[in-house]
């Protein structure tokens, strides 16, 4: 199949309404029927201001955190426009890519 690799970068402390951000992300993939996501938990990194994000022992709040999905064109357009109609401000990148399972079904 050929369609994107979503990836969506956000932090712990990050929130839509009441929930994370992260885990409300991935919410709305299985809602809208996407294939599936993975919510990734990075120890440090830095955002468009440089200022650095990291996983402390005692504070997790400003931990990294990565949302990535494959998604075909169509998938990729419900996401975006659910996004716009919760008002979701997010960084994101949009990779065209080829996916697939391999072996027997």
């Amino acid at each position: 199949m050929q369609g994107y690799q979503l990836t969506f970068f956000t932090q712990q402390d990050r929130r839509h309404g009441c929930t994370p951000l992260g885990e409300w992300l991935l919410e709305e993939a299985r809602r809208l029927g996407l294939r599936g996501a993975t919510l990734t938990t990075a120890d440090e990194g830095y955002g468009h201001a440089g200022r650095i994000h990291s996983s402390h022992f005692f504070e997790q709040a400003d931990q990294p955190l990565e949302v990535t999905m494959a998604v075909t064109a169509d998938e990729a357009e419900r996401l975006f426009a659910r996004l716009r109609e919760e008002n979701v401000r997010v960084f994101y990148v949009k990779t065209p890519i080829e996916f697939g399972m391999t072996g027997d079904v």
